[in-house]
């Protein structure tokens, strides 16, 4: 396709304990916009949305007031790039859980696919809740492609996909930003 139209989602959270995972430091000078022409290539973006949890101060908490000074640092960053950012909650029960992240993915992902805003999603997720409306996209003719990690991939996903790229930390690497 000449001139395909892309729609970039990236599931935050996930996508931030992925990078944890492979022991990676420095994570706020992760340089989303060359991530994104990575991920591109001569495509072009129609959208690109990053999806997380909006962390809120919690009173005495020291600690939720540095999450939060550093999810605005990096939501300021995406967006001075062009990137929209989503909100869900979080949830304290035991520890924190993000909620409604997924949904919102699934339903702008469905939106986009109804309203033929793109010809390809690129999910950058390894939850398999979104699989009933990645069936849904496909069955509309729009591609997935799934963006995953080699050292834990979503075999899910990879079912429900038609390109599937498992990204190493080589690959990772070369987008954070040395700041010192």
């Amino acid at each position: 396709m000449g001139n395909e139209r892309v729609f970039i989602i990236i599931d935050g959270s996930n996508f931030y304990h992925r990078l944890k995972e492979l022991k990676l430091t420095n994570l706020l000078s992760f340089d989303y916009e060359k991530f994104s022409q990575f991920l591109l290539g001569k495509r072009s973006a129609v959208a690109k949305k990053y999806y997380i949890g909006a962390i809120r101060e919690e009173r005495n908490n020291s600690k939720s007031k540095e999450l939060m000074i550093g999810q605005q640092k990096l939501t300021g960053k995406l967006q001075k790039y062009g990137w929209q950012t989503e909100f869900g909650h979080m949830l304290k029960t035991d520890g924190y859980h993000e909620k409604g992240v997924d949904v919102l993915m699934a339903v702008d992902l469905l939106a986009g696919a109804y309203e033929d805003l793109y010809d390809t999603a690129v999910l950058v997720s390894s939850d398999t809740d979104l699989i009933p409306a990645l069936v849904k996209a496909r069955s509309m003719k729009k591609k997935i492609e799934y963006v995953g990690f080699s050292h834990k991939p979503s075999y899910g996903l990879i079912t429900h996909s038609d390109i599937r790229r498992l990204l190493t930390q080589n690959d990772i690497e070369q987008f954070i930003i040395d700041e010192k």
